[in-house]
Formats: structure tokens, C-alpha cells, sequence
């Protein structure tokens, strides 16, 4: 027979929430997730103007979800090399970090667009989804694939990340 754990002594695993990012230079997409489920649901986007975020919105999102850390989809090319965007999506994650104090993950986004719209198209298809897809619910939704990739254990792991 085995002996019940003392009250409070089980390790329980913590779940802990991220906010992921997908940089453009139009709009940054925008999704929460957590460990738990590690699924990711897409907020709404952030537009940007004269090429600067709106702050508002992105402080509003992590005010709300409250992260653990943040989640950058950092563009690359379809061969590994950086893409023309790389550098201001780093950028604008180390903006986030040292705007909020958080931890900083970046991802290999390559895809998660196309990925994003496919599935938003399929959706809408199926009659799942009554409204067109717009540009700024694929930037989210492009956010969520970011940010269930990192759920899912991926880590920046590309050659040319540094």
C-alpha cells in the first residue's frame, strides 16, 4: 500500500504564459498561449505608424496576459540566411524586453504567414470563420503559429541566428 504525499509536497507542473510577436512594418501580429494547453489563441494586431508600434496596444495585451516571457518570430530566408526583415524584428524584441522586463524567445518564423492564411481560409471554407480574412487576422494568427511552435519545444536553431 502506498503512502499518500504529505499536503502540498506534489509537484504540480507551473503553467506559464507567453505573448508572441510577428513583426512587419504594417502591423504586428499578436497571440497568448500557455504551457498548459499548449495551444495559442490571436490578439488583436498592432498597427504601426512611421515605424513605431502602437505601444498602447502591446502594453494592453501584456498588461492583460501578464507573460512569463515574450515570443519574437524573427524572419529568415527559405535557405536559413536572413531575410531582409531579421535585424528590426530583433530590434524590436530587445525594445520589448527592456520595455517590460522579460525574457525574450525568438523563433524561426518562415511560413507561419502562409501557414496562418491557410488555415484561416480553411476555416472560412468549412464555415467555421463568416468573415473574410483580413491582412491583420493573419498577422495574428501568424503570432499564434509562432507561438505554438515555441510551445511546442522549437528554439531559435538556425546557423546563421547570430
Amino acid at each position: 500500500m502506498r503512502e499518500a504525499a504529505p499536503a502540498g509536497s506534489e509537484r504540480t507542473p507551473r503553467v506559464r504564459t507567453a505573448l508572441a510577436f510577428d513583426f512587419g512594418l504594417k502591423r504586428i501580429g499578436i497571440a497568448v498561449g500557455d504551457t498548459l494547453t499548449a495551444s495559442a489563441a490571436p490578439r488583436p494586431a498592432a498597427p504601426v505608424h512611421a515605424g513605431q508600434p502602437d505601444w498602447s496596444i502591446i502594453e494592453r495585451e501584456v498588461s492583460a496576459a501578464q507573460p512569463h516571457c515574450l515570443v519574437i518570430g524573427v524572419p529568415f530566408n527559405a535557405d536559413g540566411s536572413p531575410g531582409a526583415l531579421t535585424a528590426a524584428a530583433r530590434r524590436f524584441g530587445s525594445l520589448l524586453g527592456a520595455r517590460f522586463g522579460l525574457a525574450v524567445e525568438q523563433i524561426d518564423e518562415r511560413w507561419s504567414s502562409l501557414e496562418a492564411s491557410a488555415a484561416l481560409a480553411r476555416r472560412r471554407a468549412q464555415g467555421q470563420r463568416k468573415h473574410r480574412v483580413r491582412r491583420t487576422d493573419v498577422d495574428s494568427a501568424a503570432a499564434a503559429v509562432i507561438l505554438e511552435r515555441w510551445l511546442a519545444g522549437e528554439r531559435q536553431s538556425n546557423p546563421h541566428e547570430r
